[in-house]
């Protein structure tokens, strides 16, 4: 379900610029254990380059779609400041709020995937709004509000399989 929401609502949107990487991997490479259960399950840290002049804020979504259970939810962050170029590993953004993952619980959730190798999206996206969503909001309800609302789009992808 979540899927189909977000590739409905993103199906549409031409990348532009911007982009998101992280100096503890590359895009498609393997993510170190300490940003995994395996290891001290903090988030990487990011840098965010080419954001539109014209964004209000940027919403981060780390999800797993190799879950056997289907989309599962690492971390969603919104109202990150447009101007935040870097998220520190192990940090939130100020004024930022994190929503609920598949976990349960707010907050990152590094990977932990149960068997084989999966991929972890970080996707960033820039928004021509501040969005008015509670800390109790999921993926879902956070991929509605973003509808209508998305200047660009960025991604970076990182494997992970337990040893």
């Amino acid at each position: 379900m979540i899927t189909r929401i977000l590739v409905k609502c993103f199906l549409n949107l031409k990348l532009k610029n911007m982009k998101i990487i992280s100096l503890a991997f590359l895009n498609n490479e393997n993510i170190p254990d300490k940003y995994t259960c395996d290891g001290e399950n903090i988030n990487p840290p990011l840098q965010i380059n080419e954001i539109p002049k014209a964004a209000q804020s940027l919403v981060l979504i780390v999800d797993d779609p190799d879950s056997p259970t289907g989309v599962w939810t690492h971390w969603l962050v919104w109202n990150i400041p447009a101007t935040i170029k870097n998220i520190p590993e192990n940090s939130l953004p100020n004024g930022s709020v994190e929503g609920l993952t598949t976990f349960g619980e707010t907050g990152y959730g590094g990977p932990c995937p149960g068997r084989g190798e999966h991929h972890y999206h970080f996707k960033i996206f820039a928004l021509d709004t501040i969005l008015n969503l509670l800390p109790t909001a999921n993926e879902t309800e956070l991929a509605e509000a973003m509808k209508g609302h998305t200047l660009d789009k960025a991604e970076l992808v990182g494997l992970y399989k337990r040893k």
